[in-house]
């Protein structure tokens, strides 16, 4: 007997909308079919362990089919099945979800987490990619008749029991629109199965793979004929390691699963965060921590989300907070919800609320492991500095517990955290307004001579030379009461930290007055500013230093991709400082001939532009010849 009847929707362009605005790709049909075959198979094992289902359940593996010629993709599985009368309820009144009344009516005694539907909405996405569709079920009732269900994407469809299907389950059948045949490739389908479906709770077999191997028997020509033989094609894994307790699992469980999830990646990861939480809201996931040294570069392979070991996104920018996306590996939650809509993710409550205790899960794993083995941490400070510093920026929850483990590293390779540099460093660092003074390098060999000086002085130089640097400079300037960070290179060792004591000038303002225009001559005026300091006679006749202020703002902008059009536009700026007490400095002024007096001026900002790196080309061609000259 068959019947007809309209799908219970409020309007007639229900299916339209379905395609166009209810998910965000085409693509999630295959997810949404083969997420309702495991919650099917689901339920039929949940009913099983309560006695409500009876007899064997033999093998229930859900099963995809693509049939090129005849143009059908084919969703098959041996769970519950449907009567006539669940078809009528659960297909053709749109938004009831089956999901939903299942767990209310078995709340007490099956765990909500074994269901996946959430919206019932998911079946209608089969009409993205087909022009009609087809169901075949058999219910697990006894004494239930199998039934066939048709329909060609308009309201109306076709119901009809038949002798057919033997089989407990339900088949979807897809008969693919012209538009939408490149589904009915087996390297597509595959790949969406594998990208979606990977770690489905049920095994999951692509098809018969059929092969031809060669047999004993020969055919009429003499040559040996091929026996067909099925093949199957499972491709998830129902029980990834995020699914089992951390207590079972070993380092290289967790190495062998980041190879599953990121086969291309060749590097091992740092270490892992295995995430287990079951209050306030359900969570689980790993993740891992790979090698960013010097890079702030969102990594190709990203933290993947999932709800119920579905696939929802691997596009988790503005759903985690931005410096989690350094790091690789799953989120799993029934929580999320399959929606795949960015705006609808970003907004939801649980998902923001899952963020937040991800962050504040990644700061205690961190601190766990500074605590317990700070050695080790410090091996692998270089390749977390930055996510770490990422993370502080960004986020002032993170920041108040990563402060604690931070970790300052020093010219020399010593590690303190901010409490014990600054009882380190205090009492020689404190300039004569009571300011602590931490100082600080980018670059070793570039600024070595700087670095000595500060050194000779009994003073630590920090090593900062992340990209990040500039902007966690100024980040902690405005946490620390009373410190500043200096550059070594900044200024002269008298003037990075002002001390009450000055040395007295050998050279008079008149002399001085002099010497300038001299000096001036021997740079670009555009580009260097002509100071005279009285250094002591050990130190250098002349330097270069970099006003720290003009240099961390175009350091900045460099980072912000020359947002600051200002200071990004400006010519890097630089302060020739002469030592007024350097005997060099007094030989200039009395050397009587005007030429050599230009050599030695230009010998001089020459070997101080040499010890910066900015004497090059022609300059540093005529500097050598000179050099020899002199000699």
């Amino acid at each position: 007997m068959s019947t007809t009847g309209k799908i219970n929707v409020q309007t007639e362009n229900i299916f339209p909308i379905i395609k166009k605005f209810l998910y965000s790709d085409n693509e999630i049909f295959l997810r949404e079919l083969v997420s309702n075959a495991v919650d099917a198979t689901q339920k039929l094992k949940a009913l099983s362990s309560m006695g409500e289902a009876k007899g064997d359940l033999g093998d229930l593996k859900v099963e995809v089919v693509v049939d090129k010629a005849a143009k059908t993709i084919t969703i098959k599985d041996k769970g519950i099945g449907m009567t006539s009368d669940e078809i009528e309820k659960y297909i053709t009144q749109i938004a009831f979800s089956g999901a939903e009344e299942f767990v209310n009516k078995y709340k007490d005694k099956v765990d909500k987490n074994v269901v996946i539907g959430h919206f019932g909405l998911g079946f209608y996405s089969a009409f993205m990619v087909a022009k009609k569709v087809e169901i075949f079920s058999l219910s697990f009732k006894e004494g239930a008749k199998a039934v066939r269900w048709e329909c060609d994407g308009s309201p109306e469809y076709q119901i009809e029991e038949i002798d057919s299907k033997t089989s407990r389950g339900t088949d979807i059948v897809l008969h693919i629109a012209e538009d939408c045949e490149e589904y009915l490739e087996n390297g597509k389908i595959e790949g969406l199965l594998k990208k979606y479906c990977k770690f489905l709770p049920v095994e999951i077999k692509f098809g018969t793979k059929k092969d031809w191997i060669p047999s004993d028997e020969k055919d009429e020509k003499g040559e040996p004929k091929e026996t067909e033989i099925e093949v199957d094609n499972i491709i998830n894994n129902p029980n990834p390691a995020w699914t089992k307790k951390p207590a079972d699992l070993k380092d290289e469980d967790y190495k062998s699963f980041y190879r599953e999830l990121y086969p291309m990646q060749f590097e091992e990861p740092l270490f892992n965060i295995h995430l287990n939480v079951d209050y306030p809201f359900n969570l689980t996931g790993i993740l891992y921590f790979p090698k960013l040294s010097n890079k702030l570069e969102m990594p190709k392979d990203r933290i993947q989300l999932y709800s119920n070991q579905v696939f929802v996104t691997d596009n988790v920018e503005n759903i985690v907070p931005d410096f989690l996306t350094l790091l690789r590996g799953v989120i799993d939650s029934p929580d999320i919800p399959l929606n795949v809509s960015r705006s609808y993710l970003q907004a939801d409550g649980n998902v923001k609320k899952i963020s937040s205790h991800i962050t504040k899960k990644v700061a205690d794993k961190l601190e766990e492991i500074f605590k317990k083995d700070r050695t080790e941490f410090e091996k692998k400070w270089d390749d977390i500095k930055i996510f770490v510093q990422y993370g502080m920026i960004s986020d002032e929850k993170f920041y108040e517990k990563a402060a604690k483990f931070y970790l300052l590293k020093t010219s020399e390779g010593k590690f303190f955290t901010f409490e014990e540099f600054e009882s380190h460093v205090k009492p020689v660092q404190t300039d004569k307004d009571n300011k602590l003074v931490y100082l600080y390098a980018n670059n070793l060999n570039e600024q070595h001579a700087y670095i000595d000086a500060a050194k000779g002085r009994g003073y630590e130089v920090l090593l900062m030379e992340t990209m990040l640097d500039p902007h966690f400079i100024n980040h902690m300037e405005s946490k620390l009461k009373d410190t500043s960070f200096v550059r070594v290179d900044s200024d002269t060792i008298d003037k990075l930290i002002k001390k009450d004591d000055n040395t007295i000038s050998k050279l008079s303002d008149d002399q001085q007055k002099e010497l300038r225009p001299i000096i001036e001559g021997a740079v670009p005026k555009d580009q260097f500013m002509v100071m005279f300091e009285n250094l002591s006679e050990k130190d250098a006749p002349m330097l270069i230093t970099r006003p720290e202020f003009m240099r961390r703002m175009k350091d900045m902008n460099q980072l912000g991709g020359g947002s600051m059009g200002f200071y990004g536009n400006m010519p890097d700026m630089y302060n020739l400082v002469v030592n007024s007490n350097h005997p060099l400095i007094s030989k200039i002024l009395e050397e009587k001939n005007s030429d050599k007096q230009k050599d030695l001026t230009k010998q001089a900002t020459d070997l101080a532009l040499l010890s910066q790196g900015l004497l090059k080309g022609e300059s540093l061609t005529n500097f050598i010849k000179r050099s020899v000259e002199l000699l």
